[in-house]
């Protein structure tokens, strides 16, 4: 049915009175015609109604307008001028518009998260559904609630790039692990990286829902050891071992004589202390210490538990030992510190742990050995 010149009359008698009653009168009349079953309402009816309603917004107390958007929320032909006015409301009447509406489009969304307060960027991270752009301007804000919410959206649509940028901030923001790794499209690769950095319980979560053995950890970092500048198939000089043998028997082997055996550039020496300290073979030793990237070097050092600064001393002696060795490129040292500071220790010791029984290294150092008593001969 459509308005009856009764209903009419009724409107224009309380648009005369500006009374807070009867502002709230005619919002609650105007709505009520709006959205009453068996309502047929004409184009210039609907126009005249989402006017009316409109211009009252200003008018009339949030409890009101919050009821209002309540009703608007769901309807996806709610006209769009009034919704947008509701989501750039105040948060308790914003709200449910922001969670709800499927009248906004993106670049509203991306324009109210640009404007409005972190309360409107975390009801839009928690829509039922976010595209791609709209997950890449709330993670823009940095904000750490916000970030979290989206990842716990799995409504949310988020780009691979974004994932990555995310995993990657997850070594700093450990709020972000958890929901990450519970994401149905977070890439295995991305999974395997975080597993660094991540509780003992993540790290399982990982092997238990991501189709990785642990063997596999080690097979990215046997890769990343063909990257290696090559290395002397030489036995560590006689010399050094028997005095890292001594230096260890009397328990002087120390994280600051590391650096000042690398600092006076005796490096078999420091492989061979090194090796003393982590349980690990020399001829390996010399392998993860030549390393390009120096996460292998890392995760020997966070296995003895030396302090990040000490680190820092000897990844960087350790680059200029190596021959022809430019100085590291610019943002390199801040990566590896950070990969450094994220890693425990009990997730070194499982790495180390499995170096000193892998297979396929033990073959390739007995290969190194064999060489050299052939080579001897």
């Amino acid at each position: 049915m459509h308005i009856t010149r009764l209903e009419t009359q009724q409107l224009f008698d309380l648009a005369r009175d500006k009374s807070v009653a009867a502002r709230q009168a005619l919002t609650a009349t105007v709505t009520d015609l709006f959205f009453a079953r068996g309502n047929v309402l004409t184009d210039r009816e609907r126009s005249l109604m989402s006017e009316i309603l409109r211009q009252l917004i200003n008018d009339i107390e949030s409890s009101v307008r919050r009821a209002l958007a309540e009703k608007l929320a769901h309807q996806k032909d709610a006209p769009r001028d009034l919704i947008l006015a509701l989501a750039n409301d105040e948060i308790v009447v914003a709200q449910s518009i922001l969670m709800h509406s499927e009248v906004l489009r993106d670049e509203e969304l991306i324009e109210i998260i640009h404007h409005r307060t972190l309360e409107h960027q975390l009801a839009v991270a928690m829509r039922k559904s976010v595209n791609e752009p709209v997950s890449d301007a709330l993670v823009e804000t940095g904000n750490v609630d916000v970030i979290a919410a989206l990842l716990e959206n799995h409504d949310a649509r988020i780009s691979g790039e974004t994932m990555a940028y995310l995993v990657e901030q997850s070594q700093r923001v450990d709020s972000y692990q958890n929901p990450l790794l519970r994401r149905p499209e977070l890439d295995p690769n991305l999974a395997r990286r975080m597993y660094w950095w991540v509780s003992a319980a993540l790290r399982q979560h990982i092997l238990d829902n991501f189709s990785i053995k642990p063997s596999d950890f080690d097979d990215a970092l046997e890769a990343s050891a063909g990257e290696l500048a090559p290395v002397r198939a030489e036995p560590l000089p006689r010399k050094s071992e028997q005095l890292a043998d001594t230096l260890a028997r009397i328990e002087t082997i120390t994280p600051h004589l590391l650096v000042e055996t690398l600092r006076q550039g005796e490096i078999a020496l420091f492989e061979a202390m090194l090796a003393k300290l982590t349980g690990i073979r020399p001829q390996l030793i010399r392998r993860l210490l030549y390393q390009r990237s120096g996460e292998a070097l890392a995760i020997a050092c966070r296995v003895i538990e030396i302090e990040t600064p000490v680190f820092a001393s000897i990844f960087l002696l350790s680059r200029k030992a190596r021959p022809n060795e430019s100085p590291p490129p610019h943002g390199e040292i801040t990566r590896i510190l950070g990969f450094y500071e994220t890693m425990s220790t009990e997730a070194a010791a499982q790495v180390v742990s499995t170096w000193r029984r892998n297979g396929d290294f033990v073959k390739a150092v007995q290969q190194i050995d064999k060489g050299s008593a052939n080579a001897a001969h």
